[in-house]
């Protein structure tokens, strides 16, 4: 188990090294420039001009920009935003925990709907497998952002049930306004989730060492338990973890849609502004949830199946 987490941890190493640089690349050569950002409205002479440049270290060449910025992460120093002229780490601060709360969210209703859905698909009453699978196979055909409008129509404008703007106060508060925010990031991956769920327990219902175990006569619930869903679980749990991963992405699209002011949001801002710390910042944030949300998956299989070997080559 050490050996495998080392190995994990290094190649998150790699992987956050590897998508910093490219990120920073890509920003470096995009038309465009920081200083309008930087600048604002005011008249900027040619002195103003190479004083901005010269204080934010823009007229550097990519290897050597590049190369500060990695030794100033390093040594813990994050930068500062080009555009809001305050460091990284207290511009993000109040963002994260607001991506975060809206990404949990969405994660509980992928565990408890989509998985829940699928196994009721096929181990409830055959009379509801056809109408679960209806409702899924639309869900999952709509993409986030267009989930975002019909709830705002519908559940904020229509009905009034819900507030379509900003965030509100305190953990209940905040419940209550992210609940259309989070249910946009995840209906399609609930879907999605619940199509696997079905056809892994599926699988397994007709596997044979499950009909063994009927014939032992062993009572249907521990088959279940033991035998479907415990080996149905190695899947589903890939996908889940996948799903959770890809939410960090969409929820740029659905915090821009209900105003929020998260990483997302952030995300899209800075790229505009090629505002290159906090880009740089958001991007090694994300990769890193992404890779620990794959070590955590790999780990849950040894646990789910003994017989899975961490770290051990296929055979």
């Amino acid at each position: 188990m050490a050996l495998f987490i080392g190995k994990r941890l290094v190649g998150m190493l790699v992987t956050l090294l590897v998508a910093s640089f490219l990120v920073y690349g890509a920003l470096y050569v995009a038309p465009g420039s920081p200083l309008a950002f930087i600048l604002g409205h005011r008249g900027a002479t040619a002195a103003t001009i190479a004083a901005v440049k010269a204080q934010y270290h823009l007229n550097d060449s990519f290897p050597v920009a590049y190369w500060r910025w990695l030794l100033g992460v390093v040594q813990g120093n994050f930068g500062q935003s080009y555009v809001q002229n305050e460091s990284v780490v207290d511009v993000l601060k109040p963002r994260v925990v607001t991506s975060l709360f809206v990404v949990s969210y969405a994660s509980l209703l992928i565990f408890v709907f989509g998985i829940g859905s699928g196994a009721l698909a096929s181990l409830g009453p055959k009379r509801l497998r056809p109408a679960v699978l209806v409702v899924v196979t639309v869900a999952m055909a709509v993409p986030a952002f267009v989930w975002a409008v019909v709830l705002i129509i519908v559940f904020g404008l229509d009905l009034g049930w819900f507030p379509t703007l900003g965030q509100g106060s305190g953990f209940f508060g905040d419940l209550y306004h992210l609940s259309l925010p989070a249910f946009a990031l995840a209906l399609s991956a609930v879907a999605f989730m619940s199509r696997v769920t079905a056809a892994a327990v599926d699988h397994e219902l007709k596997s044979e060492h499950v009909e063994t175990a009927r014939a032992r006569g062993i009572p249907e619930r521990l088959v279940v338990r033991k035998h479907v869903l415990r080996n149905a679980w190695i899947p589903v749990s890939t996908v889940a973890g996948l799903s959770v991963a890809s939410l960090i992405a969409g929820d740029a699209i659905v915090e821009v849609a209900f105003g929020l002011n998260g990483v997302g949001s952030l995300l899209v801002q800075s790229v505009e502004a090629k505002d290159f710390p906090v880009v740089q910042m958001i991007v090694l944030l994300l990769a890193g949830v992404f890779v620990v949300v794959n070590m955590i998956v790999d780990v849950g299989y040894a646990l789910a199946d003994p017989r899975v070997r961490i770290g051990a080559s296929p055979q």
